[in-house]
């Protein structure tokens, strides 16, 4: 017993010298080393070029070409002159320009807007599942380490209670059982405190996983300063943003459909020297211009087939709209009972420890008198040592109901 009260004493010279550590440290690693946040940043700034492409895929296109051909006859084996002409060389200058009209290069900018907007959207729930994890994992890992001080803080008190024993013991004023009852009691309250020192150490473990760190036990954790959001409808959720881009994506697609229908112009000219190298070769330079005009007239029925399947489309984003409306409603609900619930037993656990507090004051003054009942006092001392950790479990509880009602309540645009 006597090594542990001095490792108690080394941990605490530690812990004052150790690195404070709060929640939002941890939550910044685990941004900073999650990969799927690398990625969306990646693909958002992936969609920004792709519409510049789109824009650059708009201007004039200038395109420089150069070919030869030989066609050799040699002993009259060879391919005919007529097709082949022998031989030829171009040198040309191309340009092509495609006619769009504005509605066209708007609905096409547009869709890749929607698209960077999903990934954007994507990126900040991806943020915050990271937030509400994390925040969960460092309010149970502090909450172990918290227990662990109180149950520390007993020990202390049970061991100089012990000694008090001890000494009366052996001046026969308590039983030899009486001082074995209660020295079993504080073997057991060390085997507790062992046992949340080991809980502690992996609870810290799961959140350096999740963080990609790699903090010690020895690391001090600030008491978590989590506050309940303003409570919000489903309307002014981050989670709504969803249905919005979907609905407008949809729409768009609708767009795309009519523009696919529409007529479609292709501007062409080119520039240079193209000949066959058989005579007045020097004449040979020249220009062409032309276009291509293109009207669809009959497809077999695919512009309706997919104007059908895009009402479908809406139909099922709405469908979605309207379960995460309910399940909202539903969920907040649920968690605002919860923590009501939360908040009663916590005042049912005050008001019995408080109890416990005065019987446990009673009993330490009859133990110096030595008119104490050891038996009854183990009865009130394992009673603290529940009390205590039902207010701990409470306590760690209410801070998890309030990080998740705070995650669905994110409004953040």
């Amino acid at each position: 017993m006597r090594i542990l009260i001095l490792y108690i004493l080394a941990l605490n010279a530690i812990a004052s010298f150790a690195q404070k550590r709060d929640v939002n440290f941890f939550i910044e690693k685990a941004v900073v080393n999650t990969a799927l946040l690398e990625d969306l940043n990646n693909q958002s700034n992936s969609l920004s070029i792709d519409s510049l492409l789109y824009k650059a895929n708009l201007k004039p296109q200038l395109n420089a070409n150069l070919f030869a051909n030989y066609a050799p006859v040699i002993n009259n084996f060879g391919y005919d002159n007529a097709i082949s002409n022998g031989q030829n060389v171009s040198g040309l200058v191309s340009f092509s320009q495609k006619i769009f009209g504005k509605g066209q290069k708007n609905n096409q900018l547009t869709a890749l807007t929607l698209l960077k907007d999903k990934v954007d959207f994507n990126k900040k729930i991806t943020k915050n599942d990271i937030e509400k994890a994390i925040r969960s994992q460092y309010i149970i890992a502090f909450s172990d380490n918290n227990q662990f001080l109180n149950l520390q803080k007993q020990f202390g008190l049970l061991n100089t209670e012990l000694e008090i024993l001890k000494k009366f013991t052996q001046k026969s004023i308590y039983k030899q059982t009486d001082y074995l009852l209660f020295l079993s009691t504080v073997k057991q309250q060390e085997f507790s405190m062992l046992q949340m020192k080991y809980q502690f150490e992996n609870d810290l473990g799961i959140l350096n996983y999740l963080c990609g760190t790699n903090e010690k036990s020895t690391a001090v954790l600030i008491q978590p300063q989590i506050e309940l959001k303003q409570l919000i409808d489903s309307e002014s959720s981050i989670y709504n943003q969803q249905f919005k881009i979907d609905s407008l994506s949809i729409q768009n697609q609708k767009q795309n459909i009519a523009n696919n229908y529409k007529p479609s112009l292709l501007l062409l000219a080119d520039a240079g020297y193209v000949s066959t190298i058989t005579g007045q070769y020097h004449k040979n330079f020249g220009n062409s211009v032309g276009f291509n005009f293109s009207i669809p007239i009959y497809d077999g029925d695919q512009r309706k087939l997919q104007t059908i399947k895009n009402k479908l489309a809406l139909q099922t984003s709405a469908a979605y709209k309207k379960q995460f409306e309910r399940q909202f409603k539903q969920r907040q609900e649920q968690l605002v009972l919860k923590l009501s619930q939360n908040e009663m037993i916590t005042k049912q656990l005050e008001a019995q420890f408080n109890i416990n507090g005065t019987l446990l004051k009673a009993f330490n003054k009859l133990l110096v008198t030595g008119n104490a009942s050891i038996p009854d006092y183990v009865i009130a001392l394992n009673a603290s040592l529940s009390l205590t950790n039902a207010i701990a479990q409470n306590n760690m509880e209410r801070l998890v109901l309030i990080n998740d009602l705070n995650y669905w309540n994110t409004n953040e645009k």
